[in-house]
C-alpha cells in the first residue's frame, strides 16, 4: 500500500488484512507473557501538560478550555513514560502499557505521527535484562505471524539466535574508524572538533556548523545503524551519557549511559534505560535540551513539574519503550508501517 488514505477500499484492505490478524495475535501473545511474568497493564492519558523535553521530539499542540473559559496549552504525549514514572513512585513495580503516541515532524515507511508504543518498566532489576526481554518478544511475534524470521526489505533476522551485545562506543570504532569515547570528558562535556576532525579522516559530510550531538547522530545513520540486526538482534549499549537524557550514568565510566536501543534488519525497535531518578540533575538536563530546542526550532515545552516532584520517590528501576508497529511490521515482512495500522493517518 503506498497511498494511506486508500486503505479503507476493498481490494487495499483484502491485502493488509492477513498482517492486521497478524497484529492482533502478536498484542494477545505479549499480554499474555506481560501478565504470566506479573505485569499490570496501565492506560496513561494522552493529554498532558508535557509531551517531554528531548531536542528533536516534537509533539501535537492543542487547547483545552476550562470550566471558566480559560484556554490551557496542553500536548498529545509522545511517550507515557511521565506517567508511568509517577505510577512507580505510587508504589508500582512492573507495569506496562500498549499507547498510542503522537510524533509530529514524522512520516515515512518506519515512521507515522500516531503509532502504538509499548512500554514496559521493572523495579529494582538491572536494565540489562530488558534485552532479554526484548528477545522473547520477537520471537512470540514470528510465532504469531507464523514465520520464524524477522524481515524487512531484503534483510533478516533470526531472534531465536543468541542477540549481539555491543557497545556505541565499539560501533564507531568497528564500523566508522573512530574513537568516540575520546571526544568525552568524564565529567560529561564533549569536544565537537575533536569528533568532526574524525569524521573528516573518516570522509563522513558534515556541516560546519554541526553540534557534536550532530556529528553523533550523524555517523550514527549513515555508519553504524545500517550494520545492525542482521542475522541476529544486536543491543547497541552504553549510549554516551549526553545522548541519554533520562537515564543515569554507567557506573564503571561516566561518559556512557544505562542507555540501550535494539536493532533488527537495520530497524531501530526499542530504547531502554536503567531509569535516572535524580531530580536536580534530570531538571539540568531537560533545561539544556530545552535550550537546545530554542535555539534550532524556536520552541520549548514546559516541564512537568509533577514529575519531577515524584522522582525522588521513584525506585530505582529499568524502563523501555518499544515500536509495537515495526515488531509487526518485520514479523510479517511487511513493506511499511502503515501497512500494519488497522486505519492508519492518511
Amino acid at each position: 500500500m503506498t497511498n494511506p488514505a486508500n486503505w479503507w477500499q476493498p481490494g487495499a484492505h483484502e491485502g493488509r488484512r492477513p498482517a492486521l490478524l497478524a497484529r492482533n495475535r502478536i498484542q494477545a501473545a505479549l499480554r499474555g507473557w506481560l501478565a504470566e511474568q506479573d505485569f499490570i497493564e496501565v492506560d496513561p492519558s494522552a493529554l498532558v501538560i508535557s509531551p517531554g523535553n528531548e531536542t528533536h521530539l516534537h509533539a501535537f499542540e492543542t487547547c483545552a478550555i476550562g470550566n471558566d473559559g480559560r484556554p490551557q496549552t496542553m500536548y498529545l504525549h509522545t511517550s507515557p513514560e511521565f506517567a508511568m514514572k509517577k505510577l512507580l513512585a505510587a508504589g508500582e513495580h512492573r507495569i506496562h502499557a500498549f499507547a498510542h503516541v503522537w510524533r509530529n515532524r514524522e512520516r515515512g515507511p518506519l515512521h507515522s505521527p500516531e503509532f502504538t508504543m509499548l512500554e514496559w518498566y521493572r523495579v529494582g532489576q538491572d536494565y540489562c535484562l530488558l534485552m532479554e526481554d526484548c528477545a522473547q518478544f520477537a520471537r512470540l511475534a514470528t510465532i504469531a505471524a507464523g514465520s520464524t524470521k524477522l524481515r524487512y526489505k531484503s534483510h533478516e533476522c533470526d531472534p531465536n539466535l543468541p542477540f549481539e551485545r555491543l557497545s556505541v562506543a565499539d560501533a564507531f570504532t568497528r564500523h566508522a574508524g573512530i574513537d568516540l569515547l575520546a571526544t568525552i570528558t568524564r565529567d560529561g562535556k564533549t569536544d565537537s572538533a575533536a569528533l568532526a576532525a574524525q569524521l573528516a579522516a573518516q570522509n563522513i559530510r558534515f556541516a560546519p556548523d554541526d553540534t557534536w550531538s550532530d556529528l553523533f547522530s550523524r555517523t550514527l545513520s549513515d555508519r553504524i545503524e545500517p550494520h545492525l540486526g542482521h542475522g541476529r538482534m544486536t543491543m547497541l549499549d552504553r549510549y554516551p551519557l549526553p545522548e541519554a537524557a533520562l537515564a543515569r550514568p554507567c557506573p564503571d565510566d561516566p561518559r556512557c549511559a544505562e542507555r540501550f536501543e535494539v536493532y533488527a534488519c537495520g530497524v531501530e525497535l526499542a530504547n531502554g534505560f536503567g531509569e535516572l531518578t535524580n531530580a536536580t540533575e534530570q531538571r539540568a538536563r531537560f533545561t539544556a535540551e530545552m535550550d537546545e530546542k530554542h535555539r534550532r526550532y524556536g520552541q520549548r515545552y514546559p516541564l512537568d513539574e509533577d514529575f519531577l516532584a515524584a522522582l525522588p520517590h521513584m525506585p530505582e528501576a529499568a524502563g523501555i519503550a518499544m515500536g509495537f508497529d515495526r515488531l509487526v511490521m518485520l514479523a510479517t515482512a511487511a513493506p511499511s508501517i502503515d501497512h500494519v495500522i488497522w486505519a492508519p493517518v492518511a
